[in-house]
């Protein structure tokens, strides 16, 4: 997807030639348990919402790349999935497959952990990064401490691994995120841009579409039924003036239908209409959307179902 003509602070910068010498491009996997923060890691990087977020585990699905291009550097994120090391499940599988995946791909690994909280689950993380990559540990959520406390976890943090890069920020706040990129850069090889210049991810907005919606239903509902429930996109038109878009929301019990759609359809109402109004400010356009429940019994279980809906 490109940058809308319109949106502010998605202004294009030229980069040089793909010959000019000096010139970087890498891709860098924001990795680590579930709600340290990665997506909205992701979002202040690139400095526009791509990855959906809410304070649920389990938020992002899908491996997304956000692509940041400066005139000497081009930034391609991957954010993954937080890796499930307690819950079993197909769909759990098949996210950490795709973690496992993205590791494999990239040319530097960002390990993101939360100020004063390093235990035995980001440990057991740490097991699976390739050895071959630079290892970067980003200390997300520095907001949340006090100066002093977060000297010593800095400290503490350096012994757990042969960390390339200790750099302390806070997503939420847009701090340390400029010396976070100065850092990253370093470590990126010297190659032409990937993609061209005013591209901001490599998927399509049906896809973003969809999250967007599937980021209310965490936001919106209680602890059981986002986890059992899906978006997908059964019908997008695109104009320059306007989306018109179909959406189904996909979940795994009768019993969520009623509480999704809420008494005389409130509910499902709210979240549409949030929805549609993310989608217009990540669009640059006018939406129409329309957005109904299924039912599709067992489907976070079976391998055939998750591929139909997307899930690597």
């Amino acid at each position: 997807m490109t940058a809308p003509k319109n949106a502010p602070g998605n202004e294009v910068v030229k980069t040089p030639d793909a010959a000019e010498a000096g010139f970087r491009c890498g891709t860098v996997a924001l990795f680590g348990r579930p709600n340290v923060g990665k997506s909205t890691l992701l979002n202040a990087l690139v400095g526009q919402k791509l990855s959906i977020t809410s304070r649920k585990p389990q938020t992002t699905r899908h491996r997304i790349r956000g692509i940041l291009t400066r005139p000497d550097v081009q930034y391609v994120f991957v954010d993954t999935p937080g890796f499930q090391t307690k819950h079993r499940s197909a769909l759990n599988a098949s996210m950490n497959r795709g973690v496992r995946g993205a590791l494999q791909e990239v040319d530097v690994v960002v390990f993101v952990v939360e100020a004063s909280r390093f235990d035995k689950d980001d440990r057991a993380l740490l097991k699976i990064v390739p050895r071959d990559k630079p290892l970067i540990l980003v200390v997300n959520k520095t907001d949340r401490v006090e100066r002093p406390e977060l000297m010593a976890f800095l400290e503490s943090s350096s012994i757990e691994a042969k960390f390339a890069e200790i750099v302390p920020v806070s997503a939420q706040k847009k701090k340390g995120i400029e010396e976070l990129l100065r850092t990253l850069r370093n470590y990126l090889p010297e190659k032409p841009p990937m993609y061209a210049e005013d591209e901001l991810t490599d998927r399509d907005e049906r896809f973003l579409a969809a999250e967007l919606l599937r980021e209310k239903l965490f936001r919106s509902l209680g602890d059981e039924v986002p986890y059992g429930a899906s978006v997908t996109i059964d019908k997008f038109e695109a104009t320059p003036k306007l989306r018109r878009i179909h959406a189904a929301i996909v979940v795994d019990r009768e019993g969520h239908k009623a509480i999704i759609i809420g008494e005389r359809g409130e509910q499902m109402k709210r979240m549409a209409t949030a929805a549609r109004l993310d989608m217009e400010k990540l669009f640059g356009s006018k939406v129409y959307l329309e957005v109904w429940v299924k039912v599709r019994s067992g489907w976070t279980e079976n391998d055939g179902q998750l591929k139909r809906l997307g899930y690597e």
